[in-house]
């Protein structure tokens, strides 16, 4: 039985004190969506691409720019501490409640386990049409701020832009919060920022190259897609060109999770 301590991978930290915009560039330097918070070098939270994007979004903060706010605002206690031999079955089974699990001893942080190690321990089984989601979708010319608040209160890191039921772009949690640090670092008084903001279209920050699955694909394909390009996850198109799901390394974990 594989046990959790085989697959932890070293984790990426911030401390509290640190700035937002700080945070922002590590995770795009390392091509990651969550970090881990320390305090004094303990354990105390994670920060998200999704949170800084919670944020950096709301009205009360405007008119300061990410480099003036604080790790601390953004940090959620999201995550679950574990033991290292714990077993990766039930480590997959965790991973339902949270986003990241942390094997300590004592108060060292010992490594974190996400959906990409456990992707990377496994092979799947399966078609995409058997682990898709049901997607949200978006138009172009939706304003940025709704995209925003549809992604918090669905809870999901991307979404699918979508004209004349075509696929024509993506948009994640990542694209939205770099235009919104951009714009909050500009010199402006908060009205002046909000009106930028708020007039900001969907098709402004969107990504327009996207790789895409089949119903059909096998899983097991798309697995290895995700982990090998680094991406968080792609729509699923019907032999019609017609967006019919989503898979995120999520998705897949829950698929796993039902399967065992």
């Amino acid at each position: 039985m594989v046990q959790v301590k085989e697959i932890m991978t070293e984790p990426v930290t911030i401390d509290k004190s640190e700035r937002i915009a700080h945070a922002l560039d590590i995770m795009e330097k390392n091509g990651i969506r969550r970090m881990l918070v320390t305090n004094d070098g303990k354990l105390g939270g994670t920060i998200t691409m999704r949170q800084i994007t919670r944020v950096l979004g709301t009205r009360k903060s405007l008119g300061m720019s990410a480099s003036s706010l604080h790790v601390a605002a953004a940090t959620l206690d999201a995550m679950i501490k574990i033991l290292p031999d714990m077993d990766l079955d039930d480590a997959i089974t965790l991973l339902q409640k949270t986003t990241v699990l942390v094997p300590v001893e004592g108060d060292e942080i010992l490594g974190w386990v996400r959906p990409r190690e456990v992707l990377g321990a496994v092979t799947l089984d399966g078609i995409a049409s058997e682990a898709m989601r049901v997607p949200l979708s978006i138009h172009p010319q939706d304003r940025l701020v709704h995209a925003r608040r549809m992604m918090l209160d669905r809870d999901v890191g991307r979404l699918p832009v979508v004209e004349t039921g075509r696929l024509v772009g993506m948009l994640s949690e990542r694209d939205v919060a770099k235009a919104l640090k951009a714009f909050r670092e500009l010199n402006e008084t908060s009205s002046r920022q909000y009106a930028r903001i708020y007039n900001l279209l969907v098709q402004d920050v969107m990504t327009s190259e996207i790789q895409t699955a089949r119903a059909d694909t096998p899983l097991e394909d798309i697995r290895k897609i995700l982990l090998n390009n680094n991406r968080g996850g792609m729509p699923v198109l019907n032999q019609r060109d017609e967006l019919v799901g989503m898979i995120t390394r999520t998705t897949l974990v829950d698929y796993l999770a039902q399967r065992r």
